[in-house]
């Protein structure tokens, strides 16, 4: 059986000016990046009213068998082209981390692809690079502020900015820096995190447009001083020059299917860590440029659409038509207790009791008021008794399961679905409203999604986070939205208790304020904000072939 990437190479591209033509986007308003990626302008793009409707693509808690939640949005988008409708998709962009550790890239899967694969996976049009250089270059000017006479009167010891990378590394979880004496500045402790979970990211991905990002960028909160009041990236005048270097980065990026539709892929937060979601903007074109924006949001939609929801459609006034909820007959056979050695083996009454996963997620998003459908990815493997048993058990939650076969046949193999979602979205009920109301304090809006999306008994913590939350409250802060940072892998902290557990707490260790992007961050569990290697990271296995191509990649 051929690769993905080895799919990907039997392609061959359309133009990029081509993609962008068919868009209706002029000549003028694309910024080439060789022959097939592309940027958008945004001055264009602000011309460009949304009328699409909007579909969210949110799946199951993932499995190592694999869900293959961005391979079915590729293919829902390709198969409602292929039924004259016009489809535009927005996803996010894959970080360098999982490319060279376990998840792999994030370009789809067999014929359900956007391309090209290897650019996009890796430095691709050097968005990731500008974000990390600018959350650095806050890192640096805040360090040389305090180095050259501290006028500000920031107290060392509440510096939380700290540094980021787009490479696992968990040696750089925790570290003390300027070592080496009074010419390296003043040591204190800090650590790196991934740069998909940098507040510079999130910023970005919620910006309106350039000015809306720099305003964020001057609002992100760095330390405090000895009297605990806040000092911001505006105060040590960090907000202009990290603008300067973001400048393109905010422009989205077009690039296409492998069936020659168009795809903006931008921006990249994860959802375990961060909010999830790819750019405003890239979804906003998406909007304006199409019938239908298909756009997904990060792992199980515990975290990824509850996000979308909560974070990204309050920011930036967006209501979802119709949601596809990504299940897998594998997935379902792993939460009722088969291991991912077994799954060959037919077993009907595993992926009955496993569906209970589906049946929560079903139930939490049509909470939000918006009317979803099952796409069911086809593996080869999958019996027809147990794909009807997974159609059944959405079927008693009031839900229609519909079986894909876009990994193998593209957009073709999706074709029900995306009639399916039409069906939805034209004749939509949708009521979308958030889960909670912004003037709801801080510490009942954690409870309220572990409790209702969750289904968490109750919320612990310290009663240091309980004072960090009555702090920011105080300083104008409490009607902000909360971002959960929590294991994906289950909806309690604990990534080994899979199926739909009721009865389990919640424990919050920390919160971070994100001022800049609009959210408070609260740490559950042992969730880590820079990943590490696993014993054999796909790093390994990457390479050159002989005629200088790239192997490997995943």
């Amino acid at each position: 059986m051929p690769t993905d990437l080895e799919i990907a190479r039997t392609v061959d591209l359309l133009p990029i000016a081509e993609v962008a033509g068919r868009l209706g986007v002029p000549a003028a308003a694309v910024e080439p990046y060789g022959r097939d990626k592309a940027k958008i302008d945004l001055d264009w793009l602000a011309t460009q009213p949304p009328r699409g409707k909007l579909i969210l693509v949110t799946a199951v808690n993932p499995t190592p068998a694999g869900e293959g939640k961005t391979t079915t949005s590729i293919g829902l988008a390709d198969a409602l082209n292929r039924t004259g409708r016009r489809a535009v998709l927005a996803l996010r962009e894959p970080s360098m981390g999982p490319c060279f550790g376990a998840k792999g890239g994030a370009t789809g899967g067999g014929r359900a692809q956007v391309a090209p694969m290897v650019d996009i996976n890796l430095h691709f049009t050097g968005d990731f690079h500008a974000i990390t250089a600018a959350h650095n270059l806050l890192t640096a000017l805040l360090d040389n502020h305090i180095h050259w006479g501290n006028a500000l009167g920031i107290d060392v010891r509440r510096v939380t900015w700290r540094r980021a990378l787009d490479v696992n590394d968990r040696a750089l979880r925790d570290i003390v820096q300027s070592l080496g004496g009074p010419a390296n500045g003043f040591p204190r402790e800090s650590g790196f995190d991934i740069t998909v979970a940098s507040e510079v990211m999130a910023c970005l991905c919620l910006a309106e447009n350039l000015a809306d990002l720099q305003a964020r960028l001057a609002r992100i909160v760095v330390a405090e001083t000895h009297d605990r009041r806040p000092v911001t990236a505006r105060d040590i005048a960090a907000d202009g020059a990290m603008a300067v270097l973001l400048r393109d980065a905010i422009k989205p990026n077009l690039v296409q299917t492998l069936e020659g539709n168009p795809a903006f892929v931008h921006g990249g937060p994860f959802a375990n860590i961060a909010h999830g979601c790819n750019s405003v903007i890239a979804t906003r074109a998406a909007l304006a440029l199409g019938d239908y924006a298909v756009t997904e949001a990060g792992f199980g939609a515990d975290l990824g659409a509850e996000k979308f929801f909560d974070i990204k459609c309050r920011a930036a006034g967006l209501a979802p038509a119709a949601v596809v909820i990504v299940a897998t007959v594998r997935a379902a056979k792993m939460n009722g207790g088969v291991a991912k050695a077994d799954l060959g083996r037919e077993d009907v009454a595993a992926v009955t009791r496993g569906a209970v996963n589906l049946a929560r997620h079903i139930d939490n998003v049509r909470s939000f008021g918006v009317p979803a459908v099952v796409a069911i990815n086809h593996f080869q493997g999958d019996s027809d008794a147990e794909t009807a048993a997974l159609q059944a058990a959405a079927a008693a939650h009031g839900v229609e399961a519909i079986v894909c076969r876009h990994w193998a046949d593209g957009g073709a193999g999706a074709v029900e679905l995306a009639e399916a979602v039409a069906t939805l979205a034209e004749g939509s009920t949708a009521r979308f409203a958030p889960l909670y109301p912004a003037g709801l304090p801080l510490f009942q809006k954690i409870e309220a999604i572990a409790t209702g999306i969750y289904r968490a008994t109750g919320v612990t913590t310290s009663p240091a986070v309980h004072a960090q939350l009555a702090h920011w409250e105080a300083a104008g802060y409490g009607h902000l939205p909360v971002c959960m940072a929590k294991t994906q892998y289950s909806f309690t902290t604990d990534p080994a208790r899979l199926g739909a557990p009721e009865d389990h707490v919640v424990d919050v260790r920390e919160v971070w304020l994100a001022a800049g992007a609009g959210f408070v961050v609260a740490i559950c569990g042992a969730i880590m904000t820079m990943p590490g290697l696993p014993r054999v990271p796909a790093a390994n296995g990457i390479g050159l072939d002989a005629e200088g191509q790239v192997v490997g990649l995943s």
